[in-house]
């Protein structure tokens, strides 16, 4: 970490405190980690996980459950792309961790036309390629970076675009049943962990797929988020507490809800007292 000044080092410990107070208040609420647990946390080179590795190590000391932490990367063979940056960080940190091979990128690059977004199919292969690595090294849990704005952004994205409503949750059970994922960072801002970042001076690697599309829709509700966030602040966290409390009987959802079924309930005993009419 760079050398801070007083003003600095007031900041940094308010702020690494108070993410390390969200990131073990979203643990506690939603049960992410328990005794004996063995989280693999993914690394990507990006401020995020970096930060939720940091902050994981940092609470693993002082939790009152047992837990192993195990950092693994996903090279996925992208042009330019440093081989020696998270090895020679990784090695650094008391952790075990492992770098998984697997050229992802060539097949996206190959199926999806050039101008259109890549993220889908490159989100695809890397969670089944991380899916299958968590059983091989037996990880009970995988902690993915994902914070509050990705949250956010996701809720608006499914609206906009998919026609449903769903967001990322903060613990998420994989389809076959065989992974449970965490997102102990749910509850962090964006911008706090940028910040952190800073201080910290991690070796941010880019990304050369994603990275580079400006065409994204995830960064046109990003920009329109942080319009309304300006215009009015505090609004991104209420949107996020909407997805924490949720009343289904307001929705539609029939499968939520049993609207069909839906009928008066009253006393057949009370007497309905007559009405009469008045001539005015």
């Amino acid at each position: 970490m760079r050398h801070l000044s007083r003003r600095e080092r007031l900041e940094y410990n308010k702020l690494q405190k108070r993410l390390r107070r969200l990131v073990g208040k979203a643990i506690v609420d939603y049960n992410m980690i328990e005794q004996g647990d063995r989280v693999m946390v993914c690394v990507s080179g990006g401020k995020d996980s970096y930060g939720l590795l940091d902050i994981l190590l940092n609470l693993r000391h002082r939790a009152p459950v047992d837990f192993e932490l195990i950092a693994v990367n996903l090279d996925q063979k992208q042009p330019g792309f440093p081989e020696d940056v998270l090895p020679d960080y990784l090695s650094a940190l008391d952790v075990p961790y492992y770098v998984l091979e697997k050229d992802t990128y060539s097949i996206v690059k190959e199926v999806i036309p050039e101008g259109k977004t890549t993220c889908g199919l490159c989100s695809r292969l890397r969670r089944g390629s991380l899916y299958g690595f968590a059983l091989n090294i037996g990880a009970t849990k995988i902690a993915l970076g994902h914070h509050r704005d990705d949250i956010v952004e996701t809720l608006f994205l499914n609206m906009f675009f998919n026609g449903v409503l769903k967001a990322m949750p903060p613990k998420l059970l994989s389809d076959d049943k065989q992974n449970v994922v965490i997102r102990p960072l749910a509850y962090c801002k964006e911008k706090d962990l940028a910040r952190f970042a800073q201080f910290k001076s991690f070796p941010i690697i880019p990304c050369n797929l994603c990275g580079a599309q400006d065409n994204l829709q995830r960064v046109r509700v990003k920009k329109m988020l942080a319009e309304w966030e300006k215009q009015y602040p505090g609004r991104i966290e209420s949107i996020f507490r909407s997805i924490r409390n949720v009343a289904p009987s307001q929705l539609g959802d029939n499968d939520l809800f049993e609207f069909r079924s839906l009928s008066i309930e009253r006393d057949t005993a009370l007497h309905v007292p007559a009405i009469r009419a008045v001539n005015i």
